[in-house]
């Protein structure tokens, strides 16, 4: 009798289920009973605000940004940027800068002509002039002794020690005095064995805030 009223019991809920199921829309039950189980919340990192010339974290209120790059192979031209504005990044141009009164001017080293050249562009920058300088290729064979004293005078420890193909960033003042926690300089040579770039070095960069009170 027990066992006899457990099967009518077990056949009556497999029955009761199977109308159920069979009158009420699918759709309806998951709706009702599982409102979520399929909406997972997609989190996603806010996109990082670009900050001028590509730092990581802005420059404080009241400073200039410039960054200052060169290397990478024979196709990666050296690239020099003040406030948010590139001033050399192709070559054979040059560009005036809005940010006052910054010049920009690309020297073909491939005779001692431009070396000279050069020369005259830093003597005729005017007092309170920040000065930006980058190489592409080879800057060194053909850079006259007198050239080196001279951008050595404005600060660099490194002209000195340029090489062929040498990659070399550098930025310095005229008139006024650069702060001391800032990058100035960086320079790294040309090597075959080692280089990844066929001989041309690696990308080297340097970045900063200067305050705009000092210029």
């Amino acid at each position: 009798v027990r066992l006899t009223g457990l099967l009518l019991t077990s056949l009556a809920a497999w029955y009761l289920g199977h109308f159920i199921a069979a009158r009420v829309p699918q759709t309806t039950i998951f709706n009702a009973e599982f409102p979520d189980i399929r909406k997972k919340p997609v989190l996603r990192a806010p996109v990082p605000k670009r900050q001028k010339c590509d730092h990581w974290t802005p420059c404080p209120p009241g400073n200039y940004a410039y960054r200052i790059l060169s290397g990478g192979g024979k196709e990666k031209m050296a690239k020099i940027c003040f406030e948010d504005e590139l001033g050399l990044d192709n070559e054979n141009q040059f560009t005036q800068l809005t940010w006052i009164q910054k010049f920009v001017k690309y020297f073909q080293l491939h005779t001692s002509y431009h070396s000279g050249e050069m020369m005259t562009f830093i003597r005729n920058a005017p007092e309170g002039t920040l000065l930006l300088m980058a190489t592409h290729d080879d800057g060194s064979t053909l850079l006259k002794n007198d050239a080196r004293k001279l951008i050595e005078e404005l600060g660099s420890k490194e002209i000195m020690n340029i090489k062929f193909r040498s990659s070399w960033v550098f930025i310095a003042a005229k008139g006024f005095k650069l702060p001391d926690n800032i990058q100035k300089e960086k320079i790294n040579h040309s090597d075959r064995k080692t280089n990844r770039y066929n001989g041309w070095p690696a990308e080297i960069q340097i970045e900063g805030c200067i305050p705009i009170n000092l210029i």
